[in-house]
């Protein structure tokens, strides 16, 4: 393995630090690289040509009181394949924060479990105000760009997707409302167009808009909400998108008091908002459901007079608000999947009687799913869930779930091993949905090393038909995404 280190970054964290999201799986990296000639165990495909990125919460300066892993900064990992070659990089999302703090050696804005006026910065941004933009949720890519995005609602910052070259902030032209744009915009395959959604503390009205395949925005709707809400991801059709108001909401008491504090209210129904990917707000198709908080959605697609939507019920909605059972980490219980109780789920949307239908699809506790993005927006058949860490945000197994059939194939990871969110990479010329490669960075506590999986997507509970070793173990982390070379 060739490595060049590219630069180090200044932290405060103490050598020994025993707090669980800075240590073990969530021990951060303050070094950036550009690595090739990678060292391999099997062989890379040759028919495996794009490049694999993730975006990691990382952890830099110790809190004003108290960290939670959502406020770390950006850390973007990118591994490009070509001919059977791989090339790593790693860089910090060079987001106003991130370099704000970098001068001043130390935080200047409070986390999310702490109050605000905790902050020594005077500005701020995200959908509380006065949070720092971290852009450490997801990573996708528009128009030959990365795009690292925050959770809250914050900039777009944009990179270069294989060499992560910071190339500054996506305006398009304007201030979309000031609101920012939510953790999940989505990329249409097809048209090219990005579509994306944001929020703000006390508008009821959900922002709307639709980016153009030459960047432009071509459509901002206002979209009426029955109070402020605070949804996590969308999705879209050919036709439709559809966001969501969940039964999950801020607290109003805790928001008088200048807290933020989620409380599930059992007894509304989670509602769905289908409009017309470039409609108005009177164009807006409510739908009912039954009551939960959605974190992710899987795919949906168009079935003759109706709407198909997959994702994750919350069986157990109400841990995001419940009482931390260790109060020196409050807001920590929610983050496992098994706290949340989050299995797949089947919604369908008949768009001529009005009705829901919703149904399980699994029995088994799963998250943060992926599909073969070239699926996106139409019909599909796999996806590609995380299994979690009991009590703990980390995943230590991978399940590829038929959604046909139910039938569902499981690796699972050796013990103190854990991976990231999965990506499909289809191969060169692939001939059917799973036709090609899953993609997952891996980081060995045991053994103090990091390396990308490459697992064959038809069948991943074979185990890895190539391991490739990375400079450094590399953190866990949030979501990712496969880029194939144009």
């Amino acid at each position: 393995m060739k490595v060049q280190k590219v630069a180090d970054y200044a932290s405060d964290l103490p050598e020994k630090d025993d707090h669980p999201y800075r240590s073990g799986a969530w021990r951060p990296q303050h070094t950036e690289y550009d690595a090739w000639d990678l060292d391999v165990i099997g062989e890379i495909p040759d028919d495996l040509t794009g490049t694999y990125l993730r975006n990691t919460e990382t952890a830099v300066f110790q809190p004003i009181k108290r960290y939670h892993p959502f406020e770390g900064d950006a850390m973007i990992h990118s591994i490009t394949f070509g001919g059977g070659e791989a090339r790593y990089a790693n860089r910090f999302v060079k987001t106003d924060g991130f370099l704000a703090e970098q001068r001043a050696g130390r935080s200047l804005w409070a986390g999310i479990t702490e109050h605000p006026s905790n902050a020594t910065a005077e500005y701020g941004w995200g959908a509380r105000g006065m949070l720092k933009d971290a852009a450490s949720t997801d990573v996708i890519v528009h128009r030959g760009e990365a795009l690292a995005s925050y959770y809250q609602c914050g900039e777009l910052y944009r990179l270069d997707p294989v060499t992560l070259e910071d190339r500054g902030v996506s305006k398009w032209g304007c201030e979309y409302s000031g609101r920012g744009v939510a953790a999940h915009p989505k990329v249409d395959p097809r048209t090219g167009e990005l579509m994306f959604f944001n929020y703000t503390r006390d508008d009821p009205n959900l922002g709307y808009g639709v980016i153009g395949a030459d960047g432009e925005l071509t459509n901002y709707v206002e979209v009426p909400f029955p109070g402020p809400r605070q949804p996590h991801d969308m999705a879209f059709t050919d036709n439709w998108t559809i966001l969501n108001a969940p039964s999950l909401y801020w607290n109003e008491e805790a928001r008088q008091a200048g807290y933020f504090v989620n409380t599930f209210h059992e007894d509304e129904r989670l509602r769905f908002a289908l409009i017309p990917r470039h409609g108005s707000a009177e164009d807006v198709r409510w739908f009912e459901a039954d009551p939960t908080f959605i974190l992710h959605l899987t795919n949906a697609y168009e079935d003759g007079d109706e709407v198909v939507l997959d994702g994750f019920f919350e069986h157990n909605p109400g841990v995001w608000g419940s009482r931390p059972s260790n109060p020196l980490y409050p807001g920590f219980d929610a983050l496992a999947l098994d706290a949340m109780d989050a299995r797949a789920h089947r919604w369908r949307f008949n768009l001529v009687t009005g009705r829901t239908t919703e149904a399980p699809m699994s029995e088994r506790i799963s998250e943060f799913p992926m599909i073969n993005g070239e699926h996106a927006g139409v019909r599909h058949r796999y996806s590609y869930n995380a299994l979690g860490v009991p009590g703990m945000f980390a995943f230590n197994g991978l399940l590829k779930h038929d959604l046909d059939t139910g039938e569902e194939e499981v690796l699972e990871a050796p013990e103190g091993v854990f991976l990231s969110e999965t990506a499909m990479a289809p191969r060169d010329d692939s001939a059917s949905e799973d036709d090609g490669y899953l993609l997952t960075f891996v980081s060995d506590v045991p053994n103090d090393r990091s390396e990308c999986w490459v697992l064959d997507a038809g069948c991943p509970s074979d185990g890895p038909i190539a391991r490739i070793s990375l400079p450094e173990r590399i953190s866990s982390g949030t979501h990712s995404t496969w880029s194939p070379a144009t």
